[in-house]
């Protein structure tokens, strides 16, 4: 038999695999380039207001507003809601136009401002904190002197505003300045930096009243008592989100001085808020939809108790915000009571 040749099959060299590059993981750097608390709904808003920036301003115009947080409006509407209960208290229906748009301009303002120089103050603490580690003076996109730069030209801004009101009125927003400028540096050196937050916060209350009637009435002035209460309740569970981190960085609040007490005193301030509030409808002589708005306050305090019951850190956030609703209802309550007088 004649031999038979085998073929030796060829190698064939596999065709080169293409894969497709996937775009880099995020780093811890870029993930910190956003708070963590900051509003994704807003966030995009404001990505949606710069896209027309040239791309070398664009950022730094982003940092600033997060440094203002305009990428978390909860905290101005904190600040407007009593603002709004001041001016239709002292108008005793609709407010003026002006003194409207006026307050309501000077309330977002002076809450950026507070924001600027209260990162300024906590530069050094932000980093140590997981919630606020992304700010941006704590992760170095914006200066400390940028900060305070934002936070005069906001000042400036704001006492701009209040020369269009009357004397009474510029003579005390000197006082709201100082302290919007105080209360940063407070966590170190007492307990109660919730007290002076509520009286910053609060301190357009007598301001309204001032602009509206000239004098700041007793009413005012029990408006601007139970609005202490109020900041301290929900500041008090924001703080319990970072509670932990507050004692490492060496941070005080109420929320570490209540302790185990926690839940008890903030149920206690709640009713006390209440009390303060129905002492307010009585001297205003306000009718049902004022009375009505109480009680459904009363079950918005009942369900943030419910939320925080377990003081975990998303729940305490959550009821946090959920105290603008409250301020919301108690807003429309007295709008309401007024135009049905």
């Amino acid at each position: 038999m004649a031999p038979t040749s085998r073929k030796r099959p060829r190698r064939t060299t596999p065709a080169p695999t293409v894969t497709r590059a996937r775009p880099p993981a995020k780093t811890a750097a870029a993930q910190a380039q956003r708070p963590a608390d900051s509003s994704t709904r807003a966030s995009r808003v404001l990505d949606w207001l710069l896209q027309k920036l040239p791309g070398q301003h664009r950022q730094k115009a982003h940092d600033i507003l997060v440094l203002t947080r305009m990428d978390r409006p909860i905290g101005a509407l904190l600040l407007l809601w009593p603002t709004w209960w001041a001016l239709w208290l002292a108008a005793g229906d609709f407010p003026p136009w002006k003194l409207l748009v006026i307050f309501t301009l000077g309330v977002f303002a002076m809450r950026a401002a507070g924001c600027a120089i209260n990162d300024y103050a906590d530069r050094k603490l932000d980093p140590q904190v997981a919630r606020t580690a992304g700010r941006p003076i704590a992760s170095g996109r914006v200066t400390p002197r940028e900060a305070l730069i934002v936070f005069a030209a906001l000042l400036v801004f704001a006492f701009l505003l209040v020369l269009l009101t009357n004397p009474l009125t510029i003579k005390l927003s000197f006082i709201g300045a100082a302290l919007a400028a105080l209360y940063p540096f407070t966590k170190r050196y007492t307990d109660l930096p919730q007290v002076v937050l509520g009286a910053a916060f609060g301190w357009s209350i007598p301001m309204a009243f001032a602009a509206v009637q000239n004098d700041v009435p007793p009413v005012g002035w029990l408006l601007f008592i139970a609005n202490i209460l109020w900041s301290v309740i929900y500041d008090t569970e924001y703080a319990m989100v970072d509670r932990e981190d507050d004692l490492k960085a060496g941070a005080r609040s109420t929320a570490i001085l209540f302790g185990e007490a926690d839940l008890a005193i903030i149920g206690v301030l709640m009713g006390t808020f209440l009390v303060a509030m129905g002492m307010v409808g009585t001297r205003a002589k306000l009718g049902w939809p004022y009375w009505l708005a109480v009680i459904v306050s009363a079950g918005l305090f009942g369900w943030q108790q419910w939320l925080i019951r377990n003081r975990e850190r998303g729940a305490c956030l959550t009821a946090f915000r959920h105290n603008n609703w409250l301020g919301l209802t108690l807003w429309v309550g007295i709008a309401l009571a007024l135009a049905v007088r």
